[in-house]
C-alpha cells in the first residue's frame, strides 16, 4: 500500500525554515505536483528583519498554489495583483510564459506571531506551459468544505475528491485535500488517482498498522484505497493526480526542455522579465551571480 516513505528536509531560506519534501531523489513528482514545502511551523517576534521576505523572483511552466495554517503574507506579481492571504485562504499563480512575484511578511512583522502553511508547485501539461500568467485569490467561503459525525473535517483546496470540485481553476486531473483529524477518527483516501500520498502536518496517524508523525509524506501504491487513523489530534495534506510526464527544475524556473530554462535564465539575468510594479525595488539575483549593485529591472 505504501510505496515510500519521504522525510522533509529543512532548509534555511534566509531567517526563516522550510521542510522540504518534493522533489526527492527517489520520487520527484507526485501527479503534476513537482515542489512541496511546509513553510515552518516558526513564531516571530514583531520587528524581525526582513530578510524573512522573499524578493521577487521569476518562475515558468507551472503554478503555485500557497494556503496557511496560522500566519499572514502578501504576495504581490508582474500582473499586478497585491493580495493578502490568511489561513484557509488559496492563492493560486500560474506561471505559464513567466511571471514574478515577492511574498512578504508585514503583517507579522508588526505583530508578531506563528507562521504555519504549505507552498506547493504543480507542474503544467506540456500544451500549456507557454500559456499567459495569472493569479486568483480564493477565500475560505470559496472552498467545498465536508464535516463527518467523529469530527473529520476535509477542504478540497483545488482538483476533485470526494465527489465535490473546487473552483481553484487547475490545468490537469487532480486533488489537493485538507484534512483534520481528531484523535480516533478515520478516514478513507479513494483509489481514484493513479498517484497519491499523503503529507503530516501535524500531530500523528495510523496506516497500514505503523504510525507516521510530524513531517513526513506517504507516497501510495495505486489501485487500492488507504485507511488512515487519527492517533493524536492530526492535520493532513492529500495529493495527488495524473502524471504530466517529466519534467526538469533549475532554481525556480519548471519545464519539459532543457533549452526553455536556460532561456528563462538568460531572460532573468538580462533584466528581461518584469518585476512587480508594487515591488519592484530589489530582487533575488540568479543563483551563483554576484549581488546586483543596482536593479537593471527597474
Amino acid at each position: 500500500m505504501i510505496d515510500l516513505v519521504i522525510d522533509q528536509r529543512r532548509k534555511d531560506l534566509g531567517g526563516f525554515e522550510v521542510g522540504r519534501v518534493l522533489p526527492y531523489a527517489r520520487r520527484r513528482m507526485v501527479g503534476p505536483f513537482i515542489f512541496f514545502d511546509h513553510m515552518g511551523p516558526a513564531r516571530f517576534d514583531p520587528g524581525f528583519p526582513g530578510n524573512v521576505d522573499v524578493r521577487p523572483h521569476p518562475h515558468i511552466g507551472l503554478s503555485t498554489l500557497s494556503y496557511l495554517f496560522d500566519g499572514q503574507m502578501t504576495h504581490r506579481d508582474s500582473v499586478g495583483a497585491v493580495q493578502e492571504i490568511k489561513p484557509g485562504e488559496v492563492n493560486w499563480m500560474t506561471a505559464g510564459k513567466g511571471i514574478t512575484h515577492s511574498e512578504r511578511f508585514e503583517h507579522l512583522r508588526g505583530h508578531g506571531g506563528q507562521m504555519d502553511g504549505i507552498q506547493a508547485w504543480l507542474a503544467l501539461p506540456e500544451a500549456q506551459e507557454e500559456i499567459d500568467p495569472s493569479f486568483v485569490h480564493f477565500g475560505t467561503g470559496d472552498l467545498v468544505t465536508h464535516a463527518e459525525e467523529d469530527g473529520l473535517k476535509a477542504v478540497l483546496i483545488a482538483g476533485e475528491a470526494f465527489g465535490a470540485k473546487s473552483k481553484v481553476p487547475v490545468h490537469s486531473p487532480l486533488f489537493y485535500v485538507h484534512w483534520t483529524l481528531p484523535a480516533g477518527a478515520r478516514g478513507q483516501l479513494p483509489a481514484e488517482y493513479s498517484e497519491r500520498a499523503a503529507y503530516v502536518a501535524r500531530g500523528e496517524v495510523e496506516v497500514d498498522g505503523h504510525t507516521y508523525g510530524e513531517g513526513k509524506m506517504l507516497v501510495f501504491a495505486p489501485g487500492q484505497p488507504v485507511l488512515f487513523t487519527g492517533v493524536t489530534d492530526a492535520i493532513v495534506m492529500l495529493l495527488g493526480g495524473e502524471p504530466v510526464g517529466e519534467r526538469f527544475i533549475e532554481w525556480n524556473f519548471v519545464s519539459s526542455s532543457k533549452d526553455r530554462i536556460e532561456q528563462a535564465k538568460a531572460d532573468w539575468r538580462a533584466g528581461r522579465m518584469k518585476l512587480p510594479d508594487a515591488d519592484d525595488g530589489e530582487f533575488i539575483p540568479l543563483p551563483g551571480d554576484p549581488p546586483p549593485e543596482a536593479n537593471p529591472m527597474s
